[in-house]
Formats: structure tokens, sequence, C-alpha cells
């Protein structure tokens, strides 16, 4: 619940905040405390008041997951159970589930799933060991499709429900390592990969596949978000860097009707604060600061860019924001960027006479015209009396 109400009544026009939250027009970006070990090729998912960043590859892979709260506070959970990176997240119900991967050459299926209170738990197996898969977060199932295993891509897709129960929905159209997933109204999709592929399959809340038209132009190690009513496929690679964005409606209707502002592949996306955010990647020159945000008309602005240039960083979101964590420079990463449209502190101008209770137990009476700062969420309210502020 987050509404601001105005009534009139008794000679007061009165504005009452329930959970009010105040966004900016423009995304900030902040750099929180950095993961606890560097590394590249990690995977994120969100369950509660937390953002996971689970796995990836050091020296080596190793089990390492950071966790942050709304108030970005790092800590550090059980590890998962075994090493690996090249794995994927994603989150149902209750859980934040890791699944696949790869150590040494040797293509994993466990999954680690996390509870709201981080503490973990290993369910079922996926049904066929695979690294570089994607995993979706749909309306009632965790799915996780494609990936490969020795050399051979794979078309296996397994559904976790909010039970962790897991079922095996038909397959992928086309076998495929490397795609992007994003979910979009009744529907989970799984797009591109490698080939490179233009292969799109939709996945509806009972777990049939069907097949929307393909994406524009095939291409692998691409990356997916959702905003509003659209999912969004960006970049990729085929021959070369891709700035290439494939819009699906929840009609499953494709349009192009925007671009990156820099070709790159190996990027990743998330969705916060009503922005579908694409950030870091390769262009096939170097590694890439750029971040790209759309709103739900499909808008695109461009934030402040990433603190450190990067590829193969995994992103997801907590509260009111999008963290990026991690990838590689040359060298593994530590650091973690954090954007949002979220206000914390607004100032709200009371005029003399006028009544308020903001974020307190006690009532006030402003004597002049003043301006009363307030920390996000706000609830309370304001009866103004009347006045004007010269």
């Amino acid at each position: 619940m987050s509404d601001c109400i105005i009534t009139r009544r008794d000679g007061f026009v009165t504005i009452t905040f329930d959970n009010y939250k105040v966004y900016s027009d423009t995304i900030s970006r902040s750099t929180p405390t950095a993961l606890s070990a560097g590394r590249r090729n990690l995977a994120g998912a969100s369950v509660g008041n937390y953002a996971l960043f689970g796995g990836g590859f050091g020296s080596s892979s190793v089990t390492t997951v950071d966790a942050y709260d709304t108030e970005l506070t790092r800590s550090t959970p059980t590890a998962l159970s075994v090493a690996r990176d090249g794995l994927a997240g994603a989150s149902i119900g209750s859980y934040a589930l890791f699944a696949g991967g790869s150590a040494s050459g040797s293509a994993s299926a466990v999954v680690d799933a996390y509870y709201t209170n981080l503490t973990r738990t290993t369910p079922t197996a996926l049904s066929a060991v695979r690294s570089s898969l994607a995993g979706i977060s749909a309306m009632n199932h965790v799915l996780f499709g494609g990936g490969s295993a020795n050399y051979v891509d794979s078309s296996v897709v397994d559904a976790y429900d909010t039970d962790l129960t897991r079922s095996t929905p038909t397959a992928l159209s086309v076998a495929r390592e490397g795609l992007a997933g994003a979910f979009i109204g009744d529907y989970a999709l799984f797009a591109g990969g490698s080939g490179p592929s233009s292969v799109v399959d939709a996945y509806s809340a009972d777990l049939t596949r069907t097949t929307p038209t393909a994406l524009s132009a095939a291409r692998r190690e691409l990356a997916g978000a959702s905003v509003g009513d659209y999912a969004l496929f960006a970049g990729g690679y085929n021959g070369s860097a891709s700035a290439v964005i494939d819009v699906y409606n929840t009609s499953l209707e494709r349009s192009t009707p925007i671009t990156l502002s820099v070709a790159r592949y190996q990027l990743t996306g998330t969705s916060a604060c009503g922005y579908a955010i694409f950030a870091g990647g390769y262009t096939g020159s170097g590694y890439s600061v750029v971040v790209d945000a759309y709103d739900t008309n499909l808008t695109r602005s461009i934030p402040t860019q990433l603190s450190v240039a990067r590829h193969r960083l995994a992103g997801t979101s907590v509260g009111e924001y999008a963290l990026f964590a991690g990838g590689n420079t040359g060298s593994n990463s530590a650091v973690v960027d954090a954007y949002t449209a979220f206000v914390s502190t607004t100032y709200l101008p009371i005029t003399a006479g006028s009544k308020y209770k903001l974020n307190s137990t006690t009532e006030t009476t402003a004597t002049t015209n003043k301006i009363v700062k307030v920390v996000s969420p706000i609830n309370g309210y304001i009866k103004y009396k009347g006045g004007k502020f010269e």
C-alpha cells in the first residue's frame, strides 16, 4: 500500500500519507559495500528483503553468497552447497534459487534455495546437468531453461513451484545456451542463445509452450528485463556486438521501437522502480560502463555510468534498488553499483495554522510558514488551514 489521499473537512484540506514514497524523474547511483570476493559469471536473485549474489569464478569456481538488504547492508549467508559459475538465479514465492552452473569444466544439476530468512535448503536437482542456462521468475513457477554440458547445448526446461516441487515442461523448441529470460503478463519468455539463435519460446502459467515471433536479429549473450507491459531483450552478439532491443507485449506481439545507446553483449538486466535497466557488457573492443534505463513508455534515459567498466556481471533488485555486482574488468571485480529513482528525503511546505503528524505520534501546529524535512516512506497527515508562501 502506498497512497497519498486528499480530503476536505472542517475547514482543513487534509493530505493523508500511507507508506507514501517519493520518486525522482532521474536515476541515481551509489556504491554499497563490495562483494566479499571478486568474481565473474555469478548469478543474482532476490527474496523478501534481500538481494543475493551467488557463485561465480574467482581463481576457481566459488560457493560464496553475498546478501544485501533494503538498506544495502551486506551480509554473507550460508554458502552454496557446491561451488560453480555460469549458474542461473531466479525467485519464486518465499525462495531465491540458484541452479546449475559448472566447476572445473563439469556441469552441475544442483539447486540451492534460500528462504526469506536466508536459510539454505537443497531442493530436487535439475533434471539434467547444465551451465550457461537462463532463469525466469514467473507467476507461479520459476523456470530454468537451456544451457550446455560437455559442449552440447540443452533444450531442457525445469520448473519449480512455490513448494519447490520440480516438474519438466515441454522442452525448448531449439537447444541453446547463452540465452536470456524475461517475464511479461502470463508468460515466461526464453530468447536467443547459441547459434546464434533468434528463437523465442513462451511458457504460459500452466507451462504450455508456444513460439512467438522470433527476435528481429539472431544473437547470443543478450540480456532480458521487464517493465510495465513489456519484456525487453537487449544487445547480444552475432559476429559483432548488437544494440538491438526486441520488445514483446502481454499479447506476445513483437516490436523494435528502441535500441541500446551502445552496442554490447555479455551485459545484464534487471527491473526496479518502474524501469528496465541494462548495465555493462563488452563492446567488442573493451568493457562497458554504460547503463541504459527504459521506463513504462519505453523512453530511454542514460543514468550515471557504472563505477567500473565490466562484463559478465550479475543484476537483481531489492526494495527500491537495482543492483549490479561483480564481473570481469580484465580481473575479477567485487564492485557493486546500486541504482534507484527513490528519494529517501523530501521537503514538504506547511502554512501557518496548519496541523501535521508525519512519521510521528505527535500532532504539531505550525505557527509560521515552514518547510518540514521528512524521510520516506511517509506516514501521517497534513491538515492545511490555508495561506500561502510568499
